[in-house]
C-alpha cells in the first residue's frame, strides 16, 4: 500500500464511521484505523519528499528495500 492508498483508505474509514453514528463500537474502530492510515500516508509523503539516503541511514537497507550499491555510493 502506498501513500495515496493509505489516504483513500483513511477517507473510506471516516465515511464508514460517520455513517454508523456516535457510540457505535465499529465506528470507533474505524476512527482508530483511519488515524493509523492517515499517519502512514503522512510518513509516505515525507519519505518521498526527502533524500532517500537519509531514510537508509535511519531505517537501514532492510526496511528501505534499497540495493547495497546505494549504500556504497553514500560512503564515497
Amino acid at each position: 500500500m502506498n501513500g495515496p492508498d493509505h489516504y483513500r483508505e483513511a477517507e473510506r474509514l471516516l465515511d464508514e464511521a460517520t455513517s454508523r453514528g456516535d457510540f457505535n463500537p465499529r465506528a470507533q474502530w474505524c476512527l482508530e484505523l483511519a488515524k493509523l492510515h492517515t499517519a502512514l500516508a503522512h510518513v509516505s509523503a515525507t519519505a518521498e519528499a526527502s533524500d532517500i539516503r537519509e531514510w537508509v541511514k535511519a531505517a537501514g537497507p532492510r526496511f528501505c528495500g534499497l540495493s547495497l550499491a546505494v549504500q556504497e555510493q553514500d560512503r564515497i
